[in-house]
């Protein structure tokens, strides 16, 4: 093992770069050269890419995003992209691949094994919806900006006698609705995975004005579903080539629905892009070093067509075909019956 790239796709997050970081100074013990390849899988179409040692990763450690760019590029979706990437793979002398993100991007790394191409993976994703390990880097700093927002948005609802509806991202899974609005104390809490009814919701905030509080807090994933659509709510009709539509509006369409049905006055918050922003949590930079640890040595070993995972505590491999197989990763029943203790 001589020489290993490491790329970074989908959407960014806290604690990339420290798992970058992690990669280099692992590799630099055994003596192995990283190039990183800029902005996800373009980088290797395109053979755009840097080196990356000890000097360019020092102090990345706290800092958000990724120092090399990501995209939603897919390789089989692009005209001779595979083929593109098997040139770049092997004219720059690699002897593995690291690929830093979501389903989409480790989809693509296992499919490439069927090329000669020798890939490892590290789960980043702030949905937390991959499957086989408890939590993917940038769920924890998500959800600390979730909290954040939710802890300041009580304040103006009770002061003003509202409801406020925060919106979410999770478009499969709704890890950070749930945990957010837990952690937050929301007092609806709507995701993916059970589709709401708007008699639900006004039946709940009116048991809260019977008992004297005027206000309520409404957590909505971006892809929950009304039962009268049974589908999300879209921004446009376009897919990126990954075959996703972009979410948008679900919480504005809650709002409508309540401002309908309720003599109160209904607002919305739609945190969107700030909670991939920021720095990353202690929590996400310990979790990206370790993933960034075990993603070298498993190379360094021979070990590929595997992603890091976390279970128990530990920081383990598991077969990407076993991961792909299983996600996206829904929430567990008994976490979603946690609501009802709180409602």
């Amino acid at each position: 093992m001589k020489k290993i790239g490491v790329i970074t796709g989908g959407g960014d997050s806290p604690g990339i770069n420290a798992a970058i970081r992690a990669i280099v100074k692992r590799a630099n013990l055994d003596g192995i050269d990283i190039l990183g390849f800029k902005d996800g899988w373009a980088g290797l179409i395109k053979n755009d890419w840097q080196e990356l040692g000890l000097k360019e990763v020092s102090g990345v450690l706290p800092s958000g995003g990724t120092l090399l760019g990501s995209s939603r590029t897919n390789p089989f979706k692009t005209e001779e992209g595979v083929s593109k990437v098997k040139e770049t793979y092997k004219k720059n002398g690699l002897d593995a691949l690291i690929a830093i993100g979501g389903d989409d991007t480790l989809g693509v790394a296992h499919k490439l094994k069927d090329y000669g191409i020798k890939a490892v993976g590290i789960p980043q994703t702030i949905d937390n919806d991959l499957a086989e390990t408890e939590f993917a880097i940038g769920f924890d700093s998500a959800l600390a900006r979730v909290t954040e927002a939710i802890d300041g948005l009580h304040t103006t609802a009770y002061s003003h006698h509202r409801v406020m509806v925060v919106e979410v991202m999770g478009r499969d899974s709704g890890w950070i609705g749930l945990f957010g609005g837990l952690a937050g104390g929301a007092d609806i809490i709507l995701v993916p995975e059970e589709p709401y009814t708007i008699k639900e919701i006004k039946k709940r905030i009116e048991e809260r004005r019977a008992k004297g509080k005027n206000f309520s807090i409404v957590v909505i994933s971006e892809g929950a579903k009304p039962i009268e659509l049974d589908q999300q709510i879209t921004k446009g009709t376009e897919a990126d080539e990954f075959g996703h539509v972009r979410l948008s509006g679900i919480g504005h369409y809650l709002a409508d629905q309540l401002r309908e049905i309720l003599n109160m006055d209904v607002r919305v918050t739609r945190l969107a892009y700030l909670q991939r922003g920021g720095q990353a949590t202690p929590f996400d930079r310990l979790l990206a070093t370790r993933f960034g640890v075990l993603a070298a040595e498993l190379c360094i070993n021979g070990d590929f067509d595997e992603m890091t995972a976390l279970k128990a505590s530990k920081v383990v491999p598991v077969e990407l075909e076993k991961v792909l197989s299983k996600s996206p990763k829904p929430i567990d029943k008994k976490l979603l019956d946690l609501r009802k203790i709180f409602y």
